[in-house]
């Protein structure tokens, strides 16, 4: 695949739960990174689901993204190599995240603890991948504000749709008055159902509105995509010829092809 000139960092966000960010954000970063590409992984959800599927340790008294956040202890310190995947790091998330909404308030800069967390990191990376959570407070706004790029997974469902509008306020109000850079760069189509009209509904009016912002590729519901996480894989290396580690190639593939559409700096 090819290497972007400088480090993309996308911000994988939708404050409705279950719809595919954290399998999206494990699945794209595996694919690149077995590719050629430079990749990291931060987890910015308390669940620390990401960190499960790249199978690593984030239990009680790991150092972890919140040491970052709150005691801007650096990035390379709390980053984990990913066993079995060459170029791919994560920085995993403990339970502890769960208290940084209400610690972070009382902080100087809240907002951009994470934006200055990356920028302080030696090494170069292709990729970031931020992980967010399913809420739109503090943590989802310091990704907001570190992330050049966002990356929207939809589930094509009904209710998938009556959030959006509020996610894409929140963005514009994120890039107004903390980040000038920040752009929906990207839609991804998730748990597509081929068999159900609404399905077929729900990803024509995502591509009216969302134009060539839309990926081609789709994921389809893929009862190997759900199992990997159990195994601490991600479905690209657990079960390779599957429908659902072809379409996140194929994504993979097009998010690569497609470039930066706002790039950082190379020390980012």
């Amino acid at each position: 695949m090819p290497r972007p000139e400088r480090t993309r960092v996308m911000c994988v966000a939708n404050q409705k739960g279950g719809v595919g960010k954290t399998t999206t954000t494990v699945n794209l970063a595996v694919a690149l990174a077995l590719h050629g590409n430079r990749v990291l992984v931060v987890d910015l959800d308390p669940q620390g689901n990401a960190s499960t599927g790249l199978n690593v340790p984030h239990h009680t008294g790991v150092p972890d993204v919140y040491d970052c956040l709150i005691n801007s202890v650096p990035l390379e310190d709390v980053a984990q190599a990913v066993e079995g995947i060459p170029n791919l790091w994560c920085v995993p998330a403990t339970i502890d995240l769960a208290g940084a909404e209400i610690e972070l308030v009382s902080v100087v800069a809240r907002e951009s603890r994470l934006q200055r967390a990356i920028a302080g990191y030696p090494g170069h990376f292709d990729y970031i991948f931020i992980d967010c959570p399913p809420s739109l407070g503090l943590l989802t706004v310091n990704a907001l504000v570190a992330a050049q790029e966002v990356l929207i997974p939809i589930q094509c469902e009904y209710y998938a749709l009556e959030g959006l509008n509020q996610l894409i306020n929140n963005i514009n109000l994120v890039r107004q008055h903390l980040n000038p850079r920040l752009e929906v760069s990207t839609i991804l189509l998730t748990m597509y159902d081929r068999r159900t009209r609404l399905a077929d509904a729900v990803e024509q009016d995502v591509r009216n509105h969302f134009g060539d912002k839309v990926l081609q590729a789709v994921i389809p519901r893929n009862v190997r995509v759900s199992e990997a996480p159990s195994y601490g894989q991600s479905v690209m290396t657990y079960d390779p010829g599957s429908r659902g580690a072809t379409s996140y190639f194929e994504a993979a593939q097009e998010i690569a092809e497609r470039g930066a559409v706002a790039p950082v700096s190379r020390n980012a």
